[in-house]
């Protein structure tokens, strides 16, 4: 019977997920894993050995060998052939961030909602975003209300924050890919490019009629997607194309 795979565990998720060539016309994709990401980020930005980035990574040295000679190949072939590199997917599991502090305890029974605030509207930049609004709701009803720092991370950060929050949804305005693939490791589901007041917004989630674009990004990527493993922050699980 075949070993079973173990996680890789992430300490720091990717802030940038897709890099592209400008001079090249027609574009093939090279899938850089996040744990390919994080091994070549243990071993060659923070110079760690492969002890010791096996020992943070939670795996066996000989797997972080395997996995940083994928991500050297990976790497090689994107810049030789002028191919994109986009960083997404793996199996993985992530460090979990410090919960924000006087946060509430949600109910075993209620789903949490987090909101881009700024000044009681749906705050246009995800990236950007200083404050969220939390709403913990339960059996079609808003039950709690409160508003929480971002602490000053940036987008590469907050899905972490927000999953520290326990945060299952995100309502917000514009949103990057990067940061939406990070929503997707993170198993927060996303509705952006949301407009106006912040009650407003949940009050017509709960009612089923939140009007929302699921591609409304800051960015200029087309969207992407990869067969296989993703990334969990329950533990490992195979997640597909088609959320």
């Amino acid at each position: 019977m075949a070993r079973p795979l173990r996680c890789r565990r992430i300490g720091k998720q990717p802030v940038y997920r897709s890099f592209v060539p400008e001079d090249a016309e027609a574009l093939d994709t090279v899938y850089f894993t996040v744990d390919e990401f994080e091994a070549f980020r243990l071993l060659d930005d923070e110079g760690l050995n492969q002890e010791a980035c096996a020992e943070r990574m939670n795996i066996s040295r000989t797997t972080v060998t395997a996995i940083y000679e994928s991500a050297r190949h990976k790497i090689a072939d994107a810049l030789v052939n002028g191919k994109r590199l986009l960083i997404k997917g793996g199996r993985c599991e992530f460090v979990p961030m410090d919960a924000p502090q006087d946060l509430k305890e949600k109910g075993s029974k209620q789903m949490r909602i987090a909101v881009a605030y700024e000044d009681g509207q749906v705050f246009q930049h995800f990236g950007h975003t200083e404050q969220f609004k939390l709403y913990d709701i339960e059996d079609g009803k808003i039950v709690s209300e409160q508003i929480v720092d971002s602490d000053g991370n940036g987008h590469g950060a907050l899905a972490g924050f927000l999953k520290s929050a326990d945060v299952d949804a995100l309502i917000c305005g514009g949103i990057g890919r990067g940061a939406q693939m990070a929503l997707e490791d993170a198993e927060i589901k996303l509705f952006g490019g949301v407009q106006g007041s912040v009650d407003a917004a949940v009050s017509a989630y709960v009612a089923g009629t939140l009007d929302f674009d699921q591609e409304a990004n800051c960015d200029h990527h087309e969207h992407e997607h990869q067969h296989g493993h993703e990334c969990g922050s329950h533990g490992c699980k195979d997640h597909h194309c088609g959320h």
